[in-house]
Order: C-alpha cells, then sequence, then structure tokens
C-alpha cells in the first residue's frame, strides 16, 4: 500500500529540515496484522517561499522517497493542498496524508491517524486537538472561535467532530479522486469536512452499484501551537473566511 504524505510549506526555512527529519525517524505504518509496512513518498508543495525554503524544498526534491512541487508565487494552503493531493493521486497511492511543516503536529502520530483506514472501519480521519492529547496552552479566543466554527459546521453537516479546523487529515484515494478543492487558503478546512460530509462510496467491492456514505473518525492527536512571534499565520480573518466557506459548501455548494 501506497502512503503519500503531503507537506504545503510556505516560509518554513527554519523548521522544515526538522520536521522532515522527524517524518523519516518514524517508519511507514504496517498493515493491521502483518509486518508488512506501507511504502511512502512525502510531497513537499512549496507555495511561492520568500525566505530560502523553496531551495530546501527543491534539495529534498531530489532524494529517494521525496517529490518537490513548486508554486512560481504564493496561492494560498488550499491551493497547496490541491497540487499535493493531485500528485499523490498521479504517483497511485492508496491513502494521503496531510503534515504541516510548522511542527504544530507530531509526525510520530501519523500511524494512529492512519489506523481507522488501515484496519478498514474508515475513509476518512480527522485530528482533534481536544480529545485528552497533551497540547501547547496558547490563546483562549482562538479556542472558542474554533468552537463556535466547529458548532456551526456541525449543524449544516450533521456530523460531530470537535475539532473541523485540525490541519492533520488523512483521506483514501477513492475519496480524493471525487474532491475538488476551490478554496485557495485556510478556507478549505471547512470546505473539505463539508464535502466529504455528503459524499456516498462503494464500500463493498462485490457490490460496486450500492454507494454508502463516507465513513469518518476523528482522533486524539497532540498539538504544540505556535504564536504569532513563532510564525503563526492564521488570523480572525480566516475565522470570518471559514464560517463563509460553511455557509457555501454546505447550503450554496
Amino acid at each position: 500500500m501506497h502512503l503519500a504524505i503531503v507537506i504545503p510549506v510556505y516560509n518554513e526555512r527554519d523548521t522544515l529540515t526538522t520536521l522532515i527529519e522527524r517524518v523519516l525517524a518514524v517508519p511507514p505504518p504496517a498493515l493491521p496484522g502483518s509486518d508488512t509496512r506501507c511504502t511512502r513518498t512525502i510531497i513537499l508543495i512549496d507555495d511561492g517561499s520568500t525566505d530560502g525554503s523553496v531551495d530546501l524544498v527543491r534539495n529534498f526534491g531530489t532524494r529517494d522517497g521525496f517529490d518537490a512541487q513548486l508554486h512560481e508565487h504564493n496561492k494560498g494552503k488550499g491551493a497547496a493542498l490541491s497540487t499535493g493531493f493531485a500528485r499523490a493521486l498521479e504517483l497511485g497511492a492508496d491513502l494521503v496524508l496531510v503534515q504541516d511543516a510548522d511542527l504544530e503536529y507530531d509526525p510520530a502520530e501519523h500511524e494512529a491517524v492512519l489506523h481507522p483506514i488501515l484496519d478498514g472501519r474508515a475513509d476518512v480521519v480527522i485530528g482533534s486537538r481536544f480529545l485528552g492529547q497533551s497540547h501547547r496552552v496558547l490563546y483562549y479566543w482562538h479556542y472558542l472561535a474554533n468552537r463556535a466554527i466547529t458548532t456551526f459546521s456541525n449543524i449544516l453537516t450533521n456530523l460531530n467532530l470537535t475539532d473541523v479546523e485540525c490541519c492533520f487529515k488523512a483521506f483514501r484515494r477513492e475519496v480524493l479522486t471525487q474532491l475538488t478543492i476551490r478554496e485557495p487558503r485556510f478556507g478549505v478546512e471547512p470546505e473539505l469536512v463539508a464535502k466529504v460530509s455528503r459524499l456516498r462510496l462503494a464500500i463493498d467491492p462485490d457490490k460496486p452499484d450500492k454507494l454508502h456514505p463516507v465513513r469518518i473518525y476523528e482522533v486524539p492527536i497532540s498539538y504544540a501551537g505556535r504564536t504569532y512571534e513563532e510564525g503563526k499565520k492564521i488570523t480572525w480573518r480566516d475565522g470570518v473566511s471559514a464560517l463563509r466557506c460553511i455557509l457555501k459548501y454546505n447550503i450554496f455548494r
């Protein structure tokens, strides 16, 4: 089974090398009940960085097990994910996992995030920073905003997620082939949730014509959030945009 780890990069020169070292320190996940491990490709998408990150991405792209994609100009995280997902499918990936480059999410948890898909229970897995794992204590108002955004999303999707804005997500190939990302920036998170909430897949290979709702699982993850001084990029404008995206992709579509 082929796993693609999609890593969008924008001005992460100070963290990218450490992130890659942490990813490589963790072996690819094993298939349940087997000693066989997934093959793994790390797809880096530089989104028009201006701090030298693009040179790191180019260099990593020359190594075995890596693939580098470059945006000439900054387009936004959603655009970077769209490029990464398309490349993962082109390379034949069976599973795709999103890993941010800023060290807020721990690569040691890749197997835990992927496990519900690997054992056949899930088609999509979304991490949650609020289900009991350790997290760095930071901004109270960010927490309240996230709770409001998640609640609003849940009302319209009829899902019971606890963290719709979590960037740690994993998908089966069959899901991504049916998704088209339209949001160029951070609105991609509620957009993806809205779209997977409506997807139907043929779960049983013996009954390809019988479609079922996509099976979505949520797993607890740790979170080492950054301050704005440390490079955090999301702002209150992205929170307003998230509410717009929830309306757009659940009601107006």
